[in-house]
């Protein structure tokens, strides 16, 4: 079996050029794997709060080293996700279309954000009449939505976003409990490329990625159990877990930069970069 595609012999890379995004995060002081709401969290085992806040602190200051601005929500007791600021919303253009989370345990994240986006100055808001969690399910890739569902975002939703964003939304569903958002088997890189995990998605969503995508990257099983595709790009610099090392080299033969980087703390709730990351566009 063929796991990526990757640039001729003869092809050089393309130089690529790194955008300044402006992101937010939240910091992990209530973090704790107290329930299980996917396969990855286990209440029995116990998580290092120094450690998982070190490594968060580590991520956040890579961010502003490369250029990035990074704002911060405060963290609420009892919301031991809230660190997860991906699925807190979805920003385009300045407009904030707001999460509502399937699973009691986090319902109260959406207004939580939703809140500070007001408390921001962010006058164009909506509170969404169906599920959906955030940029946990939806990636933006140059003006096309990824809209992911099946465990999660009520596919409803996907006809909410293009209608309050005005961009086309295409649907990928899921199929691997595992990999239960979007941002966990799919990583957006520039505004025409991704790399993906194809195990993940139906025979469908598999076909029209490989229409959308012909020269993606596509992960290995090694690389997916390592949570490899919850990754941010810049567009040159790519940050992902380090141990995801078949994926490193790729996005290097791909003219990428990947930096590597250690959130296995994090991960025992089922989260990496991205799931820490959610991005402000267009304010």
């Amino acid at each position: 079996m063929t796991d990526t595609t990757r640039p001729g012999a003869s092809e050089r890379p393309p130089v690529r050029t790194a955008s300044p995004r402006r992101f937010l995060m939240c910091r992990p002081s209530h973090f704790g794997v107290s329930y299980s709401i996917n396969p990855w969290m286990h209440p029995e085992k116990p998580v290092d709060g120094e450690r998982a806040l070190a490594q968060w602190t580590r991520l956040r200051d890579l961010y502003r080293e490369l250029g990035h601005t990074v704002e911060e929500i405060d963290p609420l007791p009892g919301l031991p996700d809230m660190v997860f600021a991906a699925n807190g919303a979805t920003v385009i253009d300045g407009k904030v279309l707001g999460a509502r989370f399937r699973h009691a345990e986090r319902t109260a994240e959406g207004p939580a954000y939703l809140s500070w986006f007001r408390d921001q100055g962010y006058s164009e808001l909506l509170w969404p009449e169906h599920i959906n969690e955030g940029e946990g399910d939806y990636l933006l890739v140059g003006r096309r939505l990824l809209a992911g569902t099946g465990f999660r975002t009520d596919p409803r939703s996907h006809a909410e976003a293009q209608e309050f964003f005005g961009v086309p939304v295409t649907g990928l569903t899921l199929v691997n409990p595992e990999f239960y958002h979007l941002d966990t088997a799919l990583a957006v890189l520039s505004d025409d490329e991704v790399m993906y995990y194809p195990a993940a998605f139906t025979p469908g969503s598999r076909a029209v990625l490989r229409e959308l995508f012909p020269d993606a990257i596509l992960a290995t099983d090694e690389d997916a159990a390592v949570f490899g595709l919850n990754a941010l790009s810049d567009g040159r610099h790519v940050l992902l877990p380090e141990s995801a090392t078949h994926l490193i080299g790729e996005l290097r033969r791909h003219g990428f930069e990947p930096i590597g980087v250690d959130l296995t703390e994090l991960l025992k709730a089922g989260g990496s970069v991205k799931c820490c990351t959610l991005e402000l566009r267009g304010h």
